[in-house]
Parts: C-alpha cells; sequence; structure tokens
C-alpha cells in the first residue's frame, strides 16, 4: 500500500499565514501539522512509497522539510510531487492531483490517500487494518454533532454494515452529522477508476467528490474516527488545534 498526502492547496483564508508558507508546515504543538500526520502513520504495518503532492510555490518548502525530517526520522521514502500549478486560478483540485500521482508514478496497488491540513489524536493504523480487511473503498467518517456545522463538509447516511447509502457534498439541508473525512482507502481496482471519474468532466477539485460518484458504483465502508479529529480551514481552527494538541 502506497500513500499519498494532499498538501498543493494555497489556503488562502488563512492569509497572511499561508502566504509564503504552505498550510501543512503551519505549526501546531511544537511542529508543523504534516508531521502529526505522518507520525501517526509510523505504526502501520507494510506500508510502502509516502507521495507527497504539493505545487510550484511550495514545492522547495516540502523539499527542505522532508530533508530535515528524514535525517532524525527514516520511517519513510518521501518523494515530493510538484503538481505544476501556481495559485488558486490553475490549481488541479485535490482529485486531478491524485490522478496526476497516479499516472506520474505508475501507482498500481492499494492506495492511502489524506489530506495534509487534517489532524488525529490517535495512530491511523486502526484504519489502515480496518481497510486491508474489508477489500472495499473505505472513507473515515466524524460525527461532527451539529446539523448547522456539517453544511460546510458533507453529510453521509449508512447502513446497518457500515455502507454509505447516501453522499452529499455540501449539503443544504442536511439530515445526519455524520461527515466523511479526507482519509481514504483505495484497493487498485477503485485507483484505476479516478481516470474515469476525470474523463466523465466531473469536478476535480474537493476529493468528498469522488466518493459521491463512487458509492454509486462500488459499495463504500465507513470507519469511524476516534477522539479528536480537526479540519484546519481557518485561524480559529488552528489556534484551536493548536491548544488542545499542545496538552
Amino acid at each position: 500500500m502506497q500513500v499519498l498526502i494532499l498538501a498543493a492547496g494555497y489556503a488562502t483564508r488563512l492569509y497572511p499565514l499561508t502566504l509564503n508558507q504552505p498550510k501543512p508546515l503551519l505549526p501546531v504543538a511544537g511542529k508543523p501539522m504534516l508531521e502529526h500526520i505522518i507520525d501517526h502513520l509510523a505504526s502501520v504495518k507494510d506500508l510502502g512509497e509516502m507521495f507527497i503532492v504539493t505545487n510550484q510555490k511550495f514545492v522547495q518548502h516540502f523539499t527542505d522539510w522532508s530533508e530535515k525530517y528524514k535525517a532524525t526520522k527514516t520511517a519513510f521514502n518521501f518523494k515530493i510531487i510538484n503538481d505544476g500549478t501556481t495559485s488558486d486560478a490553475d490549481k488541479l483540485g485535490a482529485i486531478g492531483d491524485i490522478r496526476l500521482v497516479v499516472n506520474q508514478e505508475k501507482v498500481s496497488g492499494d492506495l492511502l490517500v489524506v489530506a495534509g491540513d487534517n489532524l488525529f489524536d490517535s495512530s491511523l493504523a486502526p484504519f489502515v487494518d480496518f481497510a486491508r480487511s474489508a477489500d472495499t473503498p473505505v472513507l473515515a467518517v466524524y460525527d461532527v454533532g451539529d446539523l448547522e456545522a456539517i453544511k460546510k463538509y458533507n453529510s453521509i447516511t449508512i447502513d446497518d454494515k457500515g455502507i454509505i447509502t447516501f453522499f452529499e457534498e455540501k449539503p443544504k439541508n442536511p439530515t445526519s452529522t455524520k461527515t466523511g473525512i479526507a482519509l481514504y482507502y483505495f484497493p487498485a481496482k477503485v485507483v484505476k477508476m479516478i481516470e474515469t471519474y476525470i474523463a466523465e468532466g466531473n469536478n476535480p477539485d474537493q476529493p468528498g467528490r469522488f466518493i459521491q460518484w463512487l458509492y454509486t458504483r462500488e459499495p463504500v465502508r465507513t470507519w469511524d474516527v476516534p477522539g479528536r479529529w480537526f479540519d484546519i480551514g481557518s485561524k480559529e481552527t488552528l489556534e484551536e488545534a493548536d491548544r488542545i494538541f499542545g496538552k
């Protein structure tokens, strides 16, 4: 299983913090948020190469960071991928970036995908163990507990086997407080379907849109994230995460 960390966004909502610094490398509790994700993957057995996809503006930031990180921790073999974009105006979108890496690096096996601005407070090994045993695509889900708050994410419903029966990105009238987060397991056969999704002219931006398209074609199982989860999309959530992780 290979790993892909999505880190090619420009995070304009966090300006000026992200004007000259990529969001995944902003510090949370004394270290870049990206390191929190990678450290939670350290206990996962038999992971292959780890790709970090970024853009032309920030590629050197990630290259410099990876050299420093590998000097002290050697658990992973990183490869920094530059998607060639320079701003929001020409960005490929998250699904477009997944497709780029899959094609460029000839990814043919199973793929674990996680957004570089998602923070967890526990190991991701249980997610990977569950995904490997499921033999289907798996989406990590989190209960935000608030129908109003979930409008900025996506809303899902699942059956008694944990399989998605409904998925809506940015719902106007949500009926569930569970949301799918940017942590995915795609078996090899689903990795190939990303090319079909793009070829059909579907939205290449938010990665959840691929799940919205996929669940009507393949059973998509869900895994409940334990503990706390943060999607760092504002200065307020960044400050809250820094305070809580700092404890």
